[in-house]
């Protein structure tokens, strides 16, 4: 283990239409989010200094405990599953990454594939949905009311990477929302 002190960090689980939040004390931001799955650490100081004075759950990160408080537990969990998993962290420090995301079993779309620019933050930075008529849309941050940061240490991500050229063919090949 590090002789770094720990530090309080700000942390949230985004889930899309609100988030979680805690005070997490560790040594590094990296211990945090190979902790704890589909979190961020926040370090914007404006957003740090509104949540200063708020009464959130303070939490250890190395603490052992049976029991983490609500909703931090399922992700501890999730990461515990997750690390022993090939492709753990594969994404995660790679700057832009690009992956095309299968669709999802049961949507109800015609959704063929989603190609997606994410940025270091797991944020979304442009995407193409490919639809099974040959539709291709291409989108950017201005299209989405929501973006919440996709989780780059996600071991089935890895298997879904693919390379800068096949993403700016499908953007290239999409036309734009309108």
């Amino acid at each position: 283990m590090s002789d770094e002190p720990k530090r309080r960090f700000l942390v949230v689980h985004d889930y899309g239409m609100g988030g979680l939040w805690w005070w997490i004390h560790a040594r590094s931001v990296r211990q945090i989010v190979e902790t704890f799955a589909e979190v961020e650490v926040v370090e914007d100081p404006q957003i740090v200094a509104r949540f200063a004075n708020e009464d959130l759950t303070e939490v250890d990160v190395d603490i052992d405990a049976a029991a983490m408080p609500p909703g931090l537990d399922d992700l501890r969990e999730q990461r515990d599953a997750q690390r022993s998993q090939h492709g753990f962290g594969a994404l995660a420090g790679q700057g832009i990454v690009y992956l095309r995301r299968p669709p999802e079993e049961g949507d109800g779309t015609e959704l063929s594939a989603c190609f997606v620019e994410l940025g270091p933050d797991g944020r979304r930075l442009r995407q193409v949905e490919m639809y099974r008529d040959a539709t291709a849309i291409k989108t950017g941050p201005d299209d989405w009311p929501l973006n919440p940061p996709i989780d780059l240490y996600d071991p089935e991500l890895a298997g879904w990477q693919v390379t800068p050229d096949q993403f700016e063919q499908a953007w290239c090949q999409a036309r734009s929302e309108s």
